[in-house]
């Protein structure tokens, strides 16, 4: 629903309720003739506002273009009445010439910009893979988006909200329920709906990088019980169900997002901060909000299911060709959900470039669309119900360069338990160094590693010649890692990496807050040698002063951080999948 229908849909474009303030030189929303910008939104009384469902109930056409979002303990906002809107304003005001009064001391290419400055700022949520974007985008519409919002509880199945001085990680979740005019060609007919299509997203702690990690519906892995908020405000423990498609934490048996929350929880090690659910139509309606998404295609695309029907080439699609485009997968590589996670990253890039655009930055009449377009189509944890604390979460994950936004997929086998190939498994050595690799805020981009490096003289110990397998002596020590680590990792060393002269020591004196291998001046060969093999970061690294004396080994002491012999501390330097930087143009195959 756009900006007009919520009022008097007859009377004035959205974007001309942007006026130019001669105080400031800028561009500023008016909502209300009457009171300034800054106080009309606190000064409406409680009383003036009306539920969405009422509101929808007394307008036929807007119930005929889908029924309201039910569900366990689902929180819909009430919304401000329509605002008045006054006549578009002139920008002639009180100079017969045209032209607004210049303050004195003001040169005009600073008011430019200052406005494109702003522009950035309401933006500046350009990730939450293109939600949270939506959000801090119109924020200035404070009451009237509010009643936009739909939310549900996160059950406490998360860290209780983001925070500033740490990496964010928020679950993004796209169900095939069918609601919304138009949809009952796609997803399972009369279906609670699944977690059709799932991300990761990881913003991390200094926020010049993210990583978003797609999910595969098809991965078989156990669901945990789940507490779960009833409409009534009760709470009831759904029960975990053991080897079972990934997408089922969504949707059966009652299930919220709350659930898939603690399933990925349990999956990659890492707790989310928040959840984001949308529909079908959140594709449709940003889609078009932008002016249309571009796309690439290296051969024709001919799909009956999706009803996508496209030639090789360029095309700028949108609504509900769009949502098309996500959804194919028969007529693109093996026809599979992984060849469709393709097609999906390939859309959020481009979705993404086009909303950093400056044609989409300084056009208010976009920027009203992606507001109600995005809080229409989300569903949010109740931690973040509220379009202030859209904006404040949209402006962290605003703050990194797209270039340094990756994206990649669990890496998976096909089911070796299945003659028909049907579901996939975790391909266990690959997908435990990406999840680590995510849980150490590891950029997949390199960036991280390269300004630590810089930066970090310790970085200067892993750099030097290494010394052979065979030829690493080494004694480990258990100082606060999994019971058995150190007899784990000497069977990993001797039996697959060849590290022979290694012995196990037990408990070691005292623990220790973090794996360390300590080591001679003469031993340094061997030290970086078994930092590549265990994917020690360089502070892990502890040299000493003297050089070791005969067969003397050196100390490895396997701390809290250590989960599990052949899983990198901090991940490895290069990523274990493919990966591809959301700046880049990518064409579906």
């Amino acid at each position: 629903m756009d900006a007009q229908s919520r009022g008097r849909a007859d009377e004035i474009d959205p974007a001309d309720q942007w006026v130019l303030n001669p105080q400031t030189g800028n561009y500023e929303l008016r909502l209300d003739q009457s009171v300034p910008q800054s106080t009309a939104s606190s000064n409406q009384a409680p009383g003036a506002r009306r539920s969405r469902r009422s509101a929808e109930a007394a307008d036929p056409s807007e119930a005929a273009n889908g029924a309201p979002r039910s569900g366990a303990a689902t929180r819909r906002r009430t919304a401000a009445p329509a605002p008045e809107v006054p006549p578009q304003r002139s920008r002639r005001a009180g100079n017969a010439s045209g032209r607004v009064p210049q303050q004195a001391g003001r040169r005009k290419r600073k008011q430019a910009a200052s406005r494109k400055k702003k522009a950035l700022l309401w933006t500046g949520g350009t990730l939450a893979l293109v939600m949270v974007t939506t959000a801090a985008a119109g924020y200035l519409y404070y009451e009237h988006l509010n009643g936009n919002i739909t939310s549900l509880p996160d059950d406490n199945a998360g860290t209780g909200g983001f925070s500033k001085d740490r990496a964010i990680n928020i679950l993004l979740i796209g169900t095939d329920k069918r609601t919304g005019a138009g949809n009952g060609s796609y997803g399972d007919k009369n279906s609670p709906g699944h977690a059709d299509t799932t991300l990761l997203l990881h913003v991390s702690k200094d926020r010049t990088n993210a990583t978003a990690v797609s999910i595969p519906r098809d991965l078989i892995t156990d669901i945990p019980d789940c507490p779960t908020t009833q409409e009534d405000g009760s709470t009831k423990v759904i029960p975990g169900t053991e080897g079972t498609r990934f997408n089922e934490s969504l949707g059966q048996s009652g299930r919220t997002p709350s659930c898939t929350m603690r399933t990925v929880k349990e999956l990659t090690g890492i707790t989310m901060d928040h959840f984001m659910v949308a529909d079908f139509n959140a594709v449709k309606t940003l889609s078009s909000a932008v002016g249309g998404v571009p796309i690439c295609l290296e051969k024709d695309i001919k799909d009956d299911k999706s009803k996508l029907d496209l030639p090789a080439g360029d095309h700028t699609l949108e609504g509900e060709e769009a949502l098309a485009f996500v959804r194919t997968r028969h007529a693109v590589g093996f026809g599979g959900d992984l060849d469709r996670i393709k097609i999906q990253q390939q859309f959020l890039s481009s979705l993404m470039r086009k909303l950093k655009s400056n044609d989409t930055l300084t056009s208010p009449t976009k920027l009203v669309k992606l507001a109600e377009a995005g809080t229409e189509a989300l569903t949010v944890d109740s931690r973040i119900d509220d379009m202030m604390k859209l904006r404040d979460l949209g402006l962290e994950l605003g703050k990194f360069d797209m270039k340094n936004l990756t994206f990649a997929t669990v890496p998976v086998l096909d089911n070796p338990a299945e003659k028909v190939k049907a579901t996939v498994v975790l391909d266990t050595p690959k997908s435990d160094a990406l999840f680590s690799m995510v849980k150490n805020d590891v950029s997949l981009t390199e960036v991280e590693q390269k300004k630590k490096a810089a930066k970090d003289e310790q970085a200067e110990l892993l750099k030097g010649t290494r010394a052979e397998a065979a030829d690493v002596r080494v004694d480990v020590f258990n100082g606060g890692g999994p019971s058995g680590a150190a007899q784990k990792t000497l069977g990993w060393l001797q039996n697959t990496e060849g590290v022979l002269k290694s012995s196990n020591k037990g408990n070691a004196p005292a623990d220790v807050t973090r794996t360390t291998l300590e080591y001679a001046p003469n031993q340094a060969d061997q030290a970086r040698k078994l930092a590549d093999l265990m994917g020690l970061p360089a502070a892990a690294l502890k040299p000493g002063t003297e050089d070791a004396q005969g067969l003397e080994a050196m100390t490895l002491t396997l701390g809290p951080d250590f989960k599990d012999a052949g899983v990198p501390i901090t991940g490895p330097a290069k990523a274990p999948v493919d990966a591809v930087q959301a700046d880049k143009k990518m064409c579906a195959k």
